[in-house]
């Protein structure tokens, strides 16, 4: 028992995790920003019936509402959120995208040329 406690009095080697900086220090990582569920279930959902329309699982967008039970117009909106730049909808997938895009704001008429497409 003696060798025991003789062992234990050296040094303490350092903790592994020393080098971390502690919660909400100015060296700790930002947190990440929150998702916007709605938003990102149009996004899906238009990448989603955009694929059945390409695939020919459906011929029209009011094939699609029959089959959905949705408003054709809905459906239309939310297809219309396939033509967002790419940035913006990695920016969606992450939770990152600016405070000012919603779901409803996406939803109405914004320009096709990925480089005019600003939301703030």
């Amino acid at each position: 028992m003696g060798d025991f406690y003789a062992a234990r009095s050296g040094p303490i080697p350092p903790l592994p995790w020393s080098s971390f900086p502690p919660p909400f220090s100015a060296a700790a990582p930002t947190p990440r920003s929150r998702v916007d569920s709605a938003l990102l279930k149009a996004l899906a959902r238009g990448f989603r019936w955009r694929k059945l329309l390409e695939t020919g699982h459906f011929a029209t967008i009011e094939e699609i509402a029959e089959a959905e039970n949705i408003n054709p117009s809905y459906i239309s909106r939310v297809l219309r959120m396939t033509l967002l730049a790419p940035e913006i909808v990695d920016a969606i997938l992450a939770g990152t995208q600016p405070a000012g895009l919603t779901r409803a704001k996406v939803m109405k008429p914004f320009p096709m040329e990925w480089q005019r497409q600003v939301f703030s």
